[in-house]
């Protein structure tokens, strides 16, 4: 398993996190976003969303609605869940999860929800409390398939770590 550990200022070092990882996914990609509620997992979500779908203006938490879908331009479809409100790992089959783990692009708050369902080659995103109010620790862990990104992100990133 590879790590690496970032430290984010303050919510603008998370969105930088986001449009740099947003670059980088393509179909197939989960990203599991793991942290208590407002450790910033909506933020980094938020980003990558933004920057991968500029035109859209309106990006809501997919708290009630448990899943958003967004069509880039240029890219597949890029799903949004948060499975907070999910009492079984079931549950997320009928949301059509396991398609969406092939064709499109997910970005996944509370995936500790899905149990053995989570896609093994998952990106995972851990976001603790820093030093202070503002700031967080990104602890970022993936298999092999991840160096390149991590690679990536530990370049662009450690002018604002």
């Amino acid at each position: 398993m590879l790590e690496l550990q970032l430290t984010l200022q303050d919510p603008a070092a998370t969105a930088r996190l986001g449009l740099l990882l947003s670059g980088q996914l393509q179909a197939g990609d989960v990203i599991a976003l793991e942290g208590a509620l407002g450790a910033g997992k909506s933020v980094l979500a938020r980003s990558i969303i933004r920057h991968a779908c500029p035109q859209e203006n309106d990006i809501p938490s997919p708290t009630f609605t448990l899943v958003q879908t967004y069509e880039p331009a240029d890219g597949p479809s890029l799903l949004h869940f948060d499975l907070y409100r999910l009492e079984t790992p079931e549950e997320s089959l009928e949301l059509g999860i396991e398609d969406a783990f092939i064709d499109a692009i997910c970005l996944i708050e509370w995936p500790q929800r899905l149990g053995a369902f989570l896609s093994r080659t998952a990106l995972t995103i851990t976001l603790v409390d820093g030093v202070d109010a503002t700031s967080r620790v990104a602890q970022i862990s993936g298999d092999a398939r991840w160096q390149p990104v991590l690679d990536a992100l530990r370049t662009q990133m450690q002018d604002i770590t």
